[in-house]
């Protein structure tokens, strides 16, 4: 397989290094997280049949995951 040499910021290597699992190459990492970026137009329509009080619900659940998950974040 051919290779090739790139060049990138501290910064981008030590986040990159973060995310790299175990047994994983760098170009390991980088074409999973380049595969796990969706294409927004698939999710078009997904929630049609959610009605407006199940979409509220769901909003209420998530905000308050939200407010408790924040405060240990922030520690």
């Amino acid at each position: 397989m051919p290779f090739k040499t790139i060049t990138i910021t501290l910064k981008a290597y030590e986040t990159l290094l973060k995310l790299k699992r175990p047994g994983e190459s760098f170009s390991d990492v980088i074409l999973r997280l380049a595969r796990g970026v969706p294409d927004i137009l698939e999710l078009a329509g997904a929630w049609s049949d959610v009605t407006q009080e199940e979409a509220e619900g769901i909003l209420k659940s998530i905000r308050e995951a939200w407010a408790s998950w924040k405060p240990q974040r922030e520690r």
